[in-house]
């Protein structure tokens, strides 16, 4: 699928409300996992120790972090956009972040967008994305979340 290309607040107008793509799947394996657990020193048991996790997960494996998932959403995202014409993007906000399914190693997970808001904030464009990671085969998603990002166009 093509990147949606947004060169303007005016070409992000047209969006709201609508769907604006989905990513593709990215496979969540053990050795990413286990790179998380020791960039955020996070080494609960139940995301890095795979032969306790066989025995006494509910899940019977290893299971990401969910702040993995959430990790994650900036590569998910740029595969479904490309802003340009901008000076910077900043982060503003994640707001009603709800963890609904464990993502089990080695599945696979997506990110599905809306455009639930726009706006024009001085010349800033504050954009609220309804974001869905969805989880291969599995028919809860992973998260579901409002992201909040401020685009500071160009003139």
């Amino acid at each position: 699928m093509a990147k949606l290309i947004i060169n303007s607040y005016e070409d992000f107008e047209k969006y709201v409300g609508k769907e604006l793509g989905t990513s593709d799947y990215l496979k969540i394996t053990q050795d990413r996992i286990n790179k998380f657990a020791e960039a955020t020193l996070d080494y609960q048991w139940i995301h890095v120790d795979e032969a306790r996790a066989k025995v006494e997960s509910p899940f019977k494996s290893t299971i990401a972090h969910g702040y993995l998932m959430v990790s994650i959403l900036p590569y998910l995202w740029d595969q479904i956009i490309e802003v340009n014409n901008i000076k910077m993007l900043i982060n503003y906000g994640i707001e009603k972040l709800k963890f609904n399914q464990a993502v089990v190693v080695d599945s696979e997970v997506r990110l599905r967008v809306v455009l639930a808001s726009l706006v024009n904030l001085r010349g800033i464009a504050k954009a609220e994305l309804k974001v869905v990671l969805e989880i291969k085969d599995s028919p809860k998603n992973a998260l579901e979340e409002n992201v909040i990002f401020l685009y500071h166009f160009n003139s």
